[in-house]
């Protein structure tokens, strides 16, 4: 089946702009791109990102900007997973 869910393009821009920021931590980098990656193609969320980005989510220690690229990431798994 394929995914047909796609990071929108609202969040394709923050990724692009947490990619090119030297503060962003190494966290939101590989959110960022994992979102990147699923922007305009037919990707979908590996179990190892599911997993990350569902550990961001659990957590209190992460900034808004870190909890919307693990939403967007985990909203593009595989719900057989």
């Amino acid at each position: 089946m394929t995914n047909k869910k796609q990071s929108s393009s609202t969040l394709a821009s923050l990724a692009s702009s947490v990619l090119t920021d030297s503060g962003s931590s190494k966290i939101q980098k590989t959110l960022a791109g994992s979102v990147l990656s699923q922007a305009g193609t037919t990707h979908q969320t590996g179990s190892e990102m599911e997993s990350l980005a569902a550990a961001v989510l659990q957590s209190n220690k992460y900034n808004q900007t870190t909890l919307s690229l693990a939403a967007s990431v985990l909203s593009q798994s595989n719900k057989k997973r």
